[in-house]
């Protein structure tokens, strides 16, 4: 079984599109665990509020499955290949490690926004505290410790999961 977290993000409608993402990954995932929600400014572009949390699971599911589900999740939730890189979306799900591999087809792992992202690494240090980054040789808990970026602010928003 690999260990695999996944970064969920919206900012287009996102409690409908944080619970749709919820109910499709407890489908596949029955035992994820779930972060607290956290609500920030966008980052890259002007526009909503997003709200980004972090899950934790297990699969026995290969990696080129994984990302092609997680994009067909995204899809079904009115995602569109022709989104920008920095614009409002619905729906991002992201795979931000699958146990401690590094690679960078069919996805970049560990994902580089880790830590540079407070939105990230915050609600993954909630879950993910003690996994121990490969490229950063440091705990997550520790990564999110000595974050310093104050121009990204985030706070906890109540959200009832599914």
């Amino acid at each position: 079984m690999a260990q695999i977290f996944i970064s969920l993000g919206s900012n287009v409608n996102k409690v409908h599109y944080f619970r749709q993402a919820l109910i499709t990954l407890q489908r596949y995932f029955p035992n994820l665990r779930h972060s607290s929600v956290f609500e920030s400014e966008a980052v890259g572009f002007a526009g909503n509020n997003f709200y980004n949390s972090v899950v934790a699971a297990e699969t026995q599911m290969p990696l080129a499955d994984l990302c092609k589900l997680l994009k067909q999740i995204e899809l079904d939730n009115g995602r569109t290949h022709k989104d920008k890189k920095f614009s409002p979306r619905t729906l991002d799900l992201d795979l931000l490690f699958y146990d401690d591999l590094i690679c960078d087809t069919p996805a970049q792992l560990p994902r580089d926004e880790i830590t540079k992202n407070a939105f990230v690494l915050q609600p993954l240090a909630e879950v993910a505290g003690d996994f121990f980054h490969p490229v950063a040789q440091q705990t997550i808990a520790k990564l999110w410790k000595s974050y310093n970026n104050p121009k990204q602010k985030l706070w906890k928003v109540e959200f009832t999961n599914p």
